[in-house]
């Protein structure tokens, strides 16, 4: 509790961005957290809602939750509940913004090493007829290596039921870094998913004849579908959809325009918002706006022929992670916007897109954690999860 509040405080401080609707007792929390005790005082809680002005919208920010260890994906069932994962193998269970205390159980063992983990969490758009629900997570394979897995199951109950492996990206990989790892369905049903290029070896991306570096389109029940862009490639991985990604952790599908967005991780710099479409080369590591760890750019070109541009992209990082797109009537100033989790920036990214190409930025809530993943619930409120303070909020708009 102290963490949080201290982050709002800083947030406050720097940003002149917060403005806490009730902060009760914060003083004499502070100062017996300091102080040595001779007794024990009895403080009171501290509400945890906050009101930030954005550009366009005031909107309260409601804490439901504070203990995550490393949550990475959200989605929610049709009967109301919200699952979310956590990294070391967990899929925690929410019921009316307020955690149940119970998770799913036997889910199958994942290699939590580094950014490997169980890591996003979809589920199937015609649940109500099948009740299937959709994982991403490193599987541990001979050797100490991992392989970035999509596979499916059902509820009965809480335990996972009906398990099938649908596809793994190929080879298995020492080191877990770049896995990747996000879901997504479109109009037409198929599940596309986003594999890294394993850290090690940029040029992953670049070869078809590997998983590695690439969005993946498949059938829901894991069949590769006849008319993805190198079926009749010799050597190529047949679920290939687009390459040259390093490390895509966003996608969304814009349901109304039929459109295919991907966020990238970048390294020190050249994060970039994509528009992901059949067949492309988007170019990593051939050509980028990234800055390599040694301070050095990664690439002295950053167009060729045959590559794809990003939307837009940014230098220096700001840790592009999970992603969504505004199409709720309750945010009408942010409609059709995209909203990027920023990691190593730690806070929510809005963009533009009813604007120029790159369109205009907000940064919005700084300081709130490494976040993760963004979501807009059946109901039309915004969520975030984040990385380091651990939160599950909702953003709740006032005007």
């Amino acid at each position: 509790m102290y963490f949080i509040l201290q982050q709002l405080y800083n947030a406050m401080k720097k940003n002149n961005l917060y403005l806490p609707i009730a902060l009760l007792a914060s003083g004499i929390a502070l100062a017996t957290s300091c102080a040595p005790k001779e007794k024990e005082v009895e403080v009171e809680p501290i509400d945890e809602t906050f009101a930030v002005q954005t550009e366009q919208l005031l909107i309260n920010v409601d804490t439901l939750y504070t203990e995550f260890d490393n949550p990475w994906g959200m989605t929610w069932l049709p009967d109301g509940r919200m699952l979310v994962t956590e990294k070391e193998g967990e899929v925690l269970i929410f019921k009316d913004d307020k955690y149940t205390g119970e998770k799913i159980q036997g889910l199958p063992e994942v290699w939590a090493q580094g950014q490997s983990g169980l890591l996003d969490i979809t589920v199937h758009p015609k649940f109500d007829e099948n009740g299937w629900i959709y994982i991403s997570y490193g599987k541990p394979m001979p050797d100490s290596t991992s392989a970035t897995t999509i596979m499916r199951f059902k509820l009965e109950g809480n335990n996972a039921v009906s398990q099938e492996e649908l596809i793994q990206s190929v080879p298995a990989w020492k080191g877990g870094r770049h896995l990747g790892s996000r879901i997504v369905f479109d109009n037409d049903g198929y599940l596309y998913y986003s594999s890294g290029e394993r850290g090690d070896t940029p040029t992953n991306a670049q070869d078809l004849t590997n998983s590695h570096g690439k969005i993946h389109r498949i059938h829901d029940d894991g069949r590769i579908p006849t008319d993805n862009p190198f079926v009749d490639t010799e050597g190529a991985v047949a679920s290939i959809w687009t390459y040259g990604n390093r490390n895509p952790q966003g996608l969304y599908f814009d349901k109304e325009n039929n459109k295919l967005f991907e966020t990238e991780h970048g390294p020190q710099g050249g994060d970039e918002l994509n528009l992901i479409e059949k067949g492309k080369n988007y170019g990593w590591p051939v050509i980028t706006w990234g800055i390599d760890y040694d301070d050095t750019p990664v690439s002295d070109i950053q167009e060729k022929e045959g590559m794809e541009q990003p939307l837009t992209y940014y230098v220096p990082s700001i840790a592009t992670a999970g992603m969504t797109m505004v199409t709720s009537d309750k945010y009408p100033a942010w409609k059709g916007d995209i909203l990027i989790g920023a990691l190593a920036k730690m806070h929510i990214n809005r963009v533009d897109m009813n604007g120029a190409v790159t369109g205009n930025q907000e940064v919005m809530l700084q300081d709130i954690g490494r976040v993760r993943q963004v979501s807009q619930s059946p109901d039309g409120y915004i969520y975030a999860i984040t990385q380091g303070t651990g939160l599950l909020v909702k953003l709740i708009p006032i005007r």
